[in-house]
């Protein structure tokens, strides 16, 4: 719901749907991730969306678990995910002494990513997980939690932000702008 807010807050034209078809003709999608990987593959499986996802090419942002599926695997669960980046997503070591689930404000940087434009170094953003993309080649933006990891991770047409963009702010604001007006 909230990415529909943050949508309707940017005057945004959008339409909630997982009828294949429809995401197909798409200009632009938004894949917000809720709950956990294990059940959100199988509600993608379900739908046929996890064969689709993978051979689209129009924009695609995912956000948190919606970024996390796009990665190969995620240890949440033991889940095979999409594979639209050769990326594990690995739970954060509680041996490194931080609460875990991350939740909350932190900084985003190095930033890379045509979606971030006039977004500016170490501007903050909302987290809400335990679990995490490491640096790889596809890295975008970087944060630091109990580690250095992928804040937002980016692939031909696809997009990802690990924390929640529809409820960061004037920065998520300005992420989805950019993502709308690729």
């Amino acid at each position: 719901m909230s990415v529909i807010i943050a949508l309707e807050r940017i005057g945004a034209t959008y339409e909630l749907t997982d009828d294949p078809e429809k995401i197909q003709n798409a200009n632009k999608i938004i894949f917000p991730g809720v709950g956990e990987a294990g059940s959100a593959m199988k509600s993608l499986k379900e739908t046929g969306l996890d064969k689709l996802i993978p051979g689209l090419k129009q924009p695609f942002l995912g956000t948190c678990v919606g970024m996390q599926l796009l990665c190969d695997y995620s240890e949440e669960s033991d889940t095979e995910c999409l594979g639209v980046f050769n990326v594990p997503i690995l739970k954060f070591p509680k041996e490194l002494g931080l609460k875990i689930p991350q939740t909350g404000w932190n900084d985003i940087y190095d930033i890379q990513s045509s979606i971030c434009r006039d977004v500016k170094e170490h501007s903050y953003v909302y987290y809400n997980h335990s679990f995490y993309a490491p640096l790889s080649e596809f890295t975008v933006a970087k944060t630091d939690y109990v580690l250095e990891y992928s804040a937002m991770l980016q692939k031909d047409n696809f997009y990802a932000c690990q924390f929640h963009s529809e409820i960061s702010g004037e920065v998520g604001q300005q992420i989805f702008k950019n993502f709308l007006e690729l």
